[in-house]
């Protein structure tokens, strides 16, 4: 039977090295959700594994002519795969890291640039907005922001605990970055310093 079965498989693929696109249709067919399964292992994540997939079945239709000269597609189909997968993860990690750097550089010289001229505009923004706050939450933040007091001491001080003082701390937070991104997108990122949780 095994024997049957590799002698079919051998016959189909010199069908689909031919141009035979209903062979290939059948290849697809038997191997598409093997190959999905074992590329998302290597990706962990259904979108870039559904380009692989499809990728690499144009590569083979692509190059066809040297399924004729395949023993095992299996084989063959997994290892240009893992590597189509392999160079994909180095491309994207590479563009994501462009995209920091490019990120990290744009705000360097848009601080550098504004810093003076944005500083009194941002503190003014943020003193406007913190007084919208609810007024527990804008005690919490002015203790913990302008006069630099710990979580603790701000629970004690308005004798709540400590997990009622980190709530009101990130719901205050939230607020002032909402508000704040309405008001001006472009100060978004320098804000995002200045109001690390």
């Amino acid at each position: 039977m095994p024997g049957n079965s590799f002698t079919n498989e051998k016959a189909l693929l010199l069908r689909v090295a031919e141009g035979n696109e209903n062979a290939f249709a059948e290849l697809f067919h038997n191997y598409y959700n093997q190959l999905g399964d074992f590329i998302i292992r290597i990706t962990e994540s259904e979108e870039i594994t559904q380009e692989i997939v499809q990728d690499v079945f144009l590569k083979i239709w692509t190059n066809r002519q040297a399924l004729a000269k395949v023993d095992s597609f299996k084989a063959y189909l997994f290892t240009v795969a893992r590597n189509h997968a392999f160079n994909c993860l180095k491309q994207t990690a590479r563009l994501r890291n462009r995209q920091k750097a490019y990120e990290y550089y744009e705000l360097q010289a848009a601080g550098t640039q504004h810093e003076e001229a944005m500083s009194t505009d941002v503190l003014q923004l943020v003193e406007k907005a913190v007084e919208l706050l609810p007024p527990r939450q804008r005690s919490v933040f002015l203790l913990s922001r302008k006069e630099g007091i710990s979580h603790e001491l701000i629970a004690r001080k308005l004798n709540i605990s400590h997990e009622t003082v980190k709530k009101h701390m990130v719901l205050a937070l939230r607020f002032l970055r909402d508000h704040l991104r309405t008001s001006l997108r472009f100060l978004v990122l320098i804000l995002s310093f200045i109001f690390r949780s």
